[in-house]
């Protein structure tokens, strides 16, 4: 699911950058990894565990920003008979990391690659993630290759995943499709994937289901201050969304038959964080009548619009109360669906990004195999929530403290400027701390006043911003 993507260019010793190098320091992020675990990982790239599969005379293709090297998934797409055939090969980081091994004490450490502006911290070390283990071209790698049959509307009619060897015959990067797509010169296994990717989006919307086209926010430093701006998504890297998230269903669905296994679920979004979200619309000026549903207003947004690039960063607050639940033995759990997805969905296609994908392979292979998961996979399964779950928490304290530095950064020449804004949110133990959300700059921060009138429109004036020493606070004009 989508997370804030906020991006920052720049020489490191810039004040921005600065800061978020002292960001990682106070946060203790593990930067290097340990000598012991970058030899393991130097071992595992020369001699992985190879399936007896051999499907390397399929021609796939893996889409990822132009500057990635950490491929997690591959793809190729044709037709079969009124509908399609996807095959999603999935990087296999089983064949290289050793249950109980230094590989995966490091990853049971580090659960998640992190995402600052700036720069990631990898889950393994790169040698894996970034060349042996990555779905690169022209190379020969250990995969778990789902094959999904889909009729002509896109609803899926079988599935199918094993171990298989495979080789991508072309990088490519979603600028470079988009051109190819739209002039009409995209081969069919390209071509296919605005077809596919559009029949997942009617079946998204006719399950009530919601994704979230989260514009990059981009700071760029000119003549000493910083410049906010937006890059909308490409409609390709919506249907290239598209494939995972059917993915990410039909492994769900098989675990759940099987009787075993670790899905990614999400409640309603609680009445506070929607009426938040409600008020971050008014402070944005976007129209949103009550009877219009939650998914009508994503659905009619448009990521190009600066005031709707701001709110779809906003939206991806009421992901925040995913988590994951595991079951066994056929005792299915109370909840089994993940609300914007609104289906039943597991994380599975970004095992070198996220520690629980590794485990949901191995339970869908087992599953498809008529087997017993693994021992090792079984012996952790009940662990697993708590641990991605202290994961999400250091995430997400990347990603706040993230935002506030970058947006302390865009307003620090401007301390004592009046601008007009709207309070979202007020603490409900001190009534004199709230939050407010900025017109212009679309920017939302700290606010501190006798009287804070929730829901209401009002000028403040910017008390404080400084990306390396204080966040941004805002008192009543």
């Amino acid at each position: 699911m989508p997370r804030r993507k906020i991006r920052v260019t720049g020489a490191p010793e810039a004040p921005l950058r600065a800061a978020l190098a002292v960001l990682r320091t106070e946060l203790g992020v593990p930067e290097a990894f340990p000598p012991e675990v970058q030899e393991a990982a130097e071992r595992a790239a020369k001699a992985p565990a190879l399936p007896a599969y051999d499907a390397t005379d399929i021609p796939f293709f893996t889409l990822d920003p132009p500057a990635s090297t950490d491929l997690d998934q591959a793809t190729h797409l044709s037709r079969q008979g009124t509908g399609y055939r996807v095959r999603y090969a999935i990087a296999d980081v089983a064949a290289f990391v050793v249950p109980g091994g230094a590989l995966d004490a490091e990853a049971q450490r580090r659960v998640n690659t992190l995402y600052f502006p700036d720069e990631k911290i990898p889950l393994h070390p790169t040698v894996l993630s970034e060349g042996a283990a990555s779905l690169l071209p022209d190379q020969d790698r250990p995969a778990v290759l789902w094959t999904i049959g889909l009729d002509a509307e896109g609803r899926t009619l079988a599935v199918d995943v094993r171990r298989a060897l495979v080789r991508s015959r072309a990088k490519l990067d979603y600028a470079r499709v988009q051109r190819q797509i739209d002039a009409g010169t995209a081969e069919e296994p390209v071509a296919l994937l605005k077809e596919i990717g559009e029949a997942r989006e009617r079946q998204e919307t006719e399950r009530g289901g919601i994704s979230l086209n989260v514009p990059e926010q981009e700071i760029t430093e000119r003549d000493h201050t910083y410049v906010l701006g937006y890059r909308a998504p490409l409609p390709a890297e919506g249907w290239n969304a598209q494939l995972s998230l059917l993915t990410g269903m039909a492994a769900a669905d098989l675990m759940l038959a099987h009787g075993t296994g670790v899905l990614r679920t999400l409640p309603a979004a609680p009445d506070g964080a929607v009426a938040r979200l409600r008020r971050t619309a008014t402070a944005l000026r976007i129209d949103w009548p009550h009877h219009v549903s939650y998914a009508a207003l994503i659905r009619s947004l448009d990521p190009h619009n600066t005031r709707h690039a701001a709110f779809l960063q906003e939206c991806t607050a009421l992901l925040r109360g995913a988590g994951y639940t595991v079951f066994r033995d056929g005792v299915l759990p109370a909840i089994t669906t993940h609300a914007a997805v609104a289906a039943p969905y597991t994380h599975c296609t970004a095992p070198l990004r996220r520690l629980a994908d590794r485990y949901a392979s191995e339970i869908c292979l087992a599953a498809a195999a008529g087997q017993a998961p693994p021992d090792w996979v079984l012996a952790a399964l009940d662990a697993l929530p708590r641990r991605m779950a202290d994961g999400a928490r250091i995430a997400g304290t990347v990603e706040r403290e993230c935002v506030d530095i970058v947006e302390a950064a865009l307003l620090k020449d401007r301390v004592g400027d009046v601008f007009d804004g709207c309070v979202v949110d007020v603490d409900e133990h001190r009534p004199t701390v709230g939050t407010v959300q900025l017109i212009s700059p679309a920017v939302i921060g700290r606010i501190e006043g006798d009287r804070l009138p929730l829901g209401e429109r009002l000028r403040v004036r910017l008390a404080q911003a400084d990306p390396g020493t204080s966040k941004v606070l805002f008192t009543a004009a």
